[in-house]
């Protein structure tokens, strides 16, 4: 067998051991290359031609994802959740409400652990929970039988030609259900509603209300992890063929109890530590404005001192929408650093902005400045992506935490 992988990033890696344990495969590898390079090659040669999630669609012989390739093989029920933001940790929430029901349960996909790796451990009784981006979603040519659809902003528009094409990966989530699957939506975006209408899988939107000990039950801060939480209740309730209220009725200290395990992902408004009355919050997967809107809004009545900027995605186009933000009354000192940091501070004339050159500069500042207001938050939620002084979002995250840390 024969197999050419377009990427060589965690996917592309795990398909390499998948196929070489299993059918003693060989393989090419393709990297930094540019769409049009890769369609001057000849692959017709090849049993599979592999690509990685950013890769766009190609129209190569053989052509395929680990994705799709998963979906073709896999012995279980798929629950699959996508979003803008949020679908890790309603990811974690449905796993962790599976695993209080006893449920044999795996959390794979764009989180963090490639389908492939988990494929063969799984059996007709094991439930799949699948984080699935637009770029996994790109070509998909199967649904999962539960599919989770939050809420839906422009974003990867530097991959995607253009917003609509976006939401035309997404909306690949439910296209190929029927009337014997399941759509979980979000519905109060109209993004969201408009593909759920087109669906022809059993609707179940959210929020809606609960009682206080389940909202009590969740640990995390901010009513958009309320509403995650509130999705993966729903999505439970489908994969038992109860609604949400039933599902609710029938057992809430075991749903108490998932909700309650779960303690947040890394880098997702993440508390990291305590200090002469300052907290410290981690949100560096905040990498467009409205990620980092939701992490203001979480802390409406606090003291907050918030370091902003890095590598902005849309060509300083939304630099006016994340100033605006940032002119909330409680945010008390802001923080700027990096490509977008720096631009902001030369467009606009705020007496609360300080320019830094480090990380560990802006992790210090905010510290001095915090101090002088006590009781006070410090959230590093950039608004922008990491690649112009970090490997990526989890090194400049690791990077912020270990110089907290060590206050």
């Amino acid at each position: 067998m024969k197999i050419a992988l377009l990427g060589y990033g965690k996917e592309g890696q795990a398909a390499e051991k998948y196929f070489k344990d299993k059918f003693n495969a060989t393989f090419d590898i393709f990297q930094n290359f540019t769409t049009e390079e890769i369609q001057t090659k000849d692959f017709s040669s090849y049993d599979l031609v592999l690509r990685s999630p950013s890769v766009p669609p190609l129209n190569l012989p053989n052509e395929s994802t680990l994705t799709r390739y998963f979906f073709d093989h896999c012995p279980c029920q798929i629950i699959g959740v996508t979003a803008t933001k949020g679908k890790g940790t309603t990811c974690s929430f449905i796993k962790s409400l599976l695993d209080a029901d006893g449920q044999d349960a795996y959390l794979i996909g764009n989180i963090g652990t490639p389908a492939i790796e988990v494929l063969d451990s799984l059996s007709p009784n094991s439930v799949v929970v699948y984080e699935m981006s637009s770029f996994q979603l790109w070509d998909l040519q199967k649904s999962p039988h539960i599919a989770v659809l939050g809420q839906l902003e422009p974003d990867h528009l530097n991959v995607h030609k253009d917003y609509a094409d976006y939401l035309s990966a997404k909306s690949h989530i439910t296209t190929y259900q029927t009337s014997e699957d399941f759509l979980v939506y979000y519905s109060k975006n109209p993004e969201t509603v408009k593909i759920a209408d087109a669906s022809k899988a059993q609707k179940v939107p959210y929020p809606f209300e609960i009682q206080d000990s389940i909202k009590k039950a969740v640990k995390l801060p901010g009513n958009h992890n309320l509403e995650n939480a509130l999705a993966a209740i729903a999505t439970v309730a489908s994969f038992k063929n109860l609604s949400p209220e039933k599902y609710i009725k029938s057992n809430p200290k075991q749903i108490e109890q998932g909700l309650g395990n779960f303690k947040g992902l890394p880098h997702r408004l993440e508390f990291v530590r305590e200090l002469n009355d300052v907290k410290y919050y981690d949100d560096n997967f905040s990498t467009n404005v409205s990620s980092t809107e939701v992490a203001i809004k979480a802390f409406p009545n606090d003291n907050l001192i918030l370091i902003v900027g890095g590598r902005d995605k849309t060509d300083y186009k939304d630099l006016p929408e994340i100033y605006e933000l940032l002119k909330s009354a409680n945010i008390k000192k802001i923080i700027l650093l990096g490509e977008s940091g720096h631009e902001l501070a030369k467009r606009y004339q705020d007496k609360r902005f300080i320019v830094v050159e480090s990380l560990k500069d802006a992790v210090n500042t905010a510290k001095t400045e915090a101090e002088k207001i006590t009781p006070s938050i410090v959230i590093m939620s950039p608004a922008a992506a990491s690649f112009d002084m970090f490997k990526d979002v989890y090194d400049r995250g690791d990077q912020y935490k270990l110089l907290i840390s060590n206050l």
